[in-house]
């Protein structure tokens, strides 16, 4: 199938997705609002079973794989914790084993939530990119279907929540989202291309994993470190090629927020909405503030994608 899916095809994954989940909520937020000065809507993908909106891609790319491949019994993948839960709840649903390779070092919480699903959790290498390329190496070994990090069938599943989104304020002029290996990003832009509206495209990446903000200024692949301590979810060394072809071609504008800006987004979430936002999570609201002079009297979509985080960075967020 195309990366980009029809608005046919997002509403059928939809149909998939809403078996075993209700389409999450957007909200205007009137504090969020006056942070940024300008009007805003909120989608609260923290609310879904998983605590992120990882779990769209990961029903619908198992529940494809179950019909492609009727004999597959176990998958692998490698995460920071999000699509591990993902594939984890996705691979019990269906009876398959699933193993997930995380990095040394990982989130203690979210090793937990994975782990409470029945995964296999192994930890392995120093950063995502090592991790995955462990998972590939056991993929092969263990005879089991490795579940990329970005695929289409990831990005269709996706782009159910972003058509919620823009359906429900069919006015926005520009969506905030953050970028990881990419599925989020290229689900936020199949769902405009799919309804044919003219939101602008901004990408937020971490200041310490700036691999795909590089990409996208100079157009080639780049590779950066990654040394964020905050934004686990948006930890790429190695970019996705299929990702970036699209965000060249529909991204209008890729920003870098700090792990203090992040911080200060979390605690924001917290403070005007008692909400509880990820690093990854709270990324978007952290690009909104950065450029919130530019945004004023603009409407504004945000994702808090996200909000499994570790206690005790969430206390450093909220106490300062």
């Amino acid at each position: 199938m195309n990366i980009l899916p029809s608005l046919s095809e997002i509403d059928a994954a939809a149909a998939l997705v809403y078996r075993h989940l209700q389409p999450t909520l957007q909200y205007r937020w009137p504090l969020i609002e006056q942070q940024l000065g300008t009007s805003a809507w909120v989608k609260h993908e923290n609310h879904t079973p998983v605590g992120a909106f990882k779990i769209r891609g990961g029903l619908v790319y198992v529940e494809a794989l179950r019909v492609r491949l009727p004999e597959c019994r176990g998958v692998i993948s490698a995460t920071r914790g999000n699509h591990g839960q993902s594939i984890g709840l996705a691979a019990r649903l269906h009876g398959l084993s699933a193993t997930i390779v995380v990095p040394r070092g990982n989130s203690r919480e979210k090793n937990a939530a994975m782990q409470a699903l029945g995964v296999e959790l192994l930890e392995w290498g120093d950063d995502f990119q090592e991790a995955r390329e462990y998972a590939a190496q056991l993929a092969s070994e263990r005879e089991l279907h490795m579940i990329p990090a970005f695929h289409p069938h990831l990005v269709l599943g996706v782009a159910t929540y972003w058509t919620e989104l823009l359906r429900a304020a069919p006015d926005l002029n520009v969506l905030f989202v953050p970028i990881g290996q990419g599925s989020g990003i290229c689900a936020a832009v199949a769902a405009r291309e799919a309804l044919r509206h003219p939101a602008r495209i901004i990408g937020v990446v971490s200041s310490h994993a700036e691999a795909y903000a590089l990409s996208f200024e100079q157009r080639r692949h780049c590779t950066a470190p990654v040394t964020t301590r905050v934004a686990d979810g948006m930890g790429c060394r190695v970019p996705d090629e299929a990702a970036l072809e699209i965000i060249w071609a529909h991204v209008d504008e890729v920003l870098r927020v700090t792990d203090a800006e992040v911080l200060e987004a979390m605690k924001t979430y917290y403070v005007t909405t008692h909400n509880v936002a990820e690093g990854a999570g709270a990324a978007a609201l952290a690009g909104a503030m950065q450029i919130r002079d530019r945004m004023r009297g603009q409407r504004v979509g945000l994702t808090l994608s996200g909000g499994n985080v570790d206690r005790e960075l969430f206390a450093e967020a909220i106490l300062g």
